[in-house]
């Protein structure tokens, strides 16, 4: 399957929004979303991402994860928001994971729930507190004395 890469519009200025189709390849970065980020950062100084993994994607090739692993470290300062859409699972999770490493609040949504990421990427009020890299500790994992059983 061909990738793609698409600007999808209907979004404030503010906000770059992509879909994406098939296998994502390093060109299809270097074409369109670096460009792209790069141009939004200059005309708004910051930019919301909206990133679509539709469910015709097919993954990325190694040039891409790595040309997305460069521009999350050159731009991370950049972003004021990122929602990630997909039914994906394993890009779901990865999200999930590497969400507190950046500097702006990060929500993974459903492909279902569109209309709900495209409402919360164009909130502009600011959080309570700055966002700050860290973890959530609500759920903790148990440690393995937690679970062994007591001494007699």
């Amino acid at each position: 399957m061909t990738a793609h890469m698409e600007i999808l519009d209907g979004y404030p200025a503010d906000v770059l929004a992509i879909r994406t189709t098939g296998e994502i390849r390093r060109e299809d970065y270097e074409t369109v979303l670096i460009p792209a980020v790069e141009a939004k950062v200059k005309a708004e100084g910051r930019l919301k991402l909206v990133y679509v993994l539709g469910p015709d994607y097919a993954g990325f090739t190694a040039g891409a994860m790595w040309d997305d692993a460069k521009l999350g470290f050159l731009h991370m300062g950049d972003f004021a928001r990122v929602a990630v859409v997909t039914d994906v699972e394993w890009i779901r999770a990865g999200v999930k994971i590497f969400a507190p490493l950046m500097p702006c609040p990060v929500h993974v949504f459903a492909l279902a729930e569109l209309e709900a990421a495209k409402l919360w990427i164009a909130e502009n009020e600011a959080p309570a507190e700055p966002h700050k890299p860290g973890a959530d500790v609500t759920h903790k994992l148990p440690l393995s004395e937690d679970r062994m059983p007591p001494n007699p």
